[in-house]
């Protein structure tokens, strides 16, 4: 079968999380015999830090960020016989969405995957006349990369068809261990950009605790955050590359995942670097958030910290032993039970599902 997948970017991670979602997954369907074509437009300098080539298994079609350039892009969608429009693709999404229903044939299988689900959720209940709203019955499945049951019956209650999660996974492929890297030597590492629902949360769980603990070294990427007050012992390294996050996660004693706001209100949204973390045999600390334990097992695959606190008493008592303990007992878990193949079986099994009632209903 032929999908049609419209986001953000699958060669660029630049400002763009979703990207090791989309590559393992993807790829994973590609695996499965599905002719994938991803179609992302040429925004926020996206295509000027690509972090990959295109790949073998995916065909990748960049548009301009322009009206006339959309509308031929959508056109395509006729050929296909799945087509998925991605939250937050960055250019007109809401004529994206639009154009894309409009293009596609009338037994294609037609998608919304909203890889950021709370917020999406968010906008949608303060906005009754949003165009989402109603597109929702003309779409038949709407798949997220979180939030649990909260999630699925908030979508079910706007009028979706249907909504089942299809978590973020690891890409064995992608992120395992590595040796370390001199240039990521620290206790703790955080990895993530500047955004207006995560700084503070960053302040409280990462910044805070280095204030505290002068004697600990502390390593911080991601874009954005070039004027924000940091203790000396804060080291900043700007935007880190996809290719070295493998290194940045296994050289420090530690590294912590900082949900956005309404990710952590929500739960059951671990973010792809909790897997990314773990694939790579890291010790990762996590921000508390309800369903953490579907995941991974507190106290000895993850460690939890509800604040800043817990952050600073987590790693005054943590020894490296017992952090590679913990790597070595996550990358296990990750490995047995939450990679991209698991979560493609699953999304294959829906993709036949629905062709089985089209077939049956001819």
């Amino acid at each position: 079968m032929k999908i049609a997948f419209y986001g953000s970017s699958l060669v660029s991670a630049y400002w763009n999380g979703a990207a090791t979602y989309y590559r393992g997954l993807l790829r994973a369907l590609s695996e499965k015999g599905y002719d994938i074509t991803f179609y992302e437009p040429d925004v926020y300098d996206r295509q000027k830090n690509r972090d990959i080539d295109p790949p073998e298994w995916c065909r990748v079609v960049v548009y301009e960020g322009t009206i006339e350039a959309l509308k031929a892009a959508t056109a395509q969608a006729a050929d296909a016989d799945i087509v998925v429009k991605a939250s937050g693709v960055g250019y007109e999404d809401d004529l994206l969405l639009t154009c894309l229903l409009q293009a596609a044939r009338p037994d294609a299988l037609k998608i919304f995957w909203d890889v950021d689900a709370p917020a999406t959720l968010s906008e949608l209940r303060s906005a009754p006349e949003h165009p989402l709203r109603a597109a929702l019955k003309e779409i038949d499945l709407v798949l997220t990369y979180g939030g649990g049951d909260p999630v699925v019956r908030a979508y079910r209650e706007l009028g979706a068809a249907d909504c089942i999660p299809v978590y973020n996974a690891l890409d064995p492929q992608t992120h395992h261990p590595v040796e370390p890297d001199p240039r990521f030597a620290a206790d703790l590492g955080f990895l993530g950009n500047r955004l207006p629902d995560r700084e503070a949360r960053v302040e409280r769980f990462f910044l805070e605790p280095a204030k505290a603990a002068p004697a600990s070294t502390f390593l911080f990427g991601g874009s954005g955050w070039t004027d924000k007050p940091m203790a000396p012992n804060v080291r900043w390294i700007g935007h880190v590359s996809t290719r070295d996050h493998n290194a940045f996660n296994v050289t420090p004693k530690a590294v912590l995942n900082i949900s956005r706001d309404s990710m952590a209100q929500n739960g059951f949204s671990p973010a792809t670097r909790v897997f990314e973390a773990a694939g790579a045999g890291a010790c990762l600390i996590t921000d508390y958030w309800e369903g953490i334990d579907q995941f991974l097992r507190p106290g000895s695959e993850v460690l939890v910290a509800r604040d800043g606190r817990d952050v600073a008493e987590i790693m005054a008592t943590l020894d490296t032993e017992r952090a590679r303990e913990i790597g070595r007992q996550a990358l296990a878990r990750v490995l047995d039970a939450h990679t991209y193949t698991h979560r493609a079986e699953e999304v294959d099994a829906l993709f036949r599902q629905h062709a089985a009632r089209l077939e049956a209903a001819e």
